[in-house]
């Protein structure tokens, strides 16, 4: 699967963006109205992640910090890399 970049013309393939994504803060949003905020560690082709640092978001409120989060990848509704990286 490949996209369009916008205004520019180059093919951007959503893994990546993982790769590029790999020891920077990421948001992922996962269903069941929860997210993680942390730095990405590790991924796969299922998109299965490991994040650092985790927090946990659930109904827009921080409800902890983890050490590190696997998240399975069929949750996964959206990755985000943060601006500030």
């Amino acid at each position: 699967m490949k996209f369009m970049a916008k205004n520019t013309g180059n093919i951007v393939k959503p893994m990546d963006v993982l790769r590029n994504s790999i020891d920077k803060n990421v948001l992922v949003d996962v269903k069941g109205n929860r997210g993680y905020s942390g730095i990405l560690e590790g991924y796969d082709i299922y998109m299965n992640l490991v994040i650092r640092n985790a927090g946990e978001i659930i109904g827009g409120e921080n409800k902890g910090v983890y050490e590190r989060v696997l998240v399975r990848g069929d949750n996964v509704i959206f990755v985000s890399p943060s601006k500030g990286d």
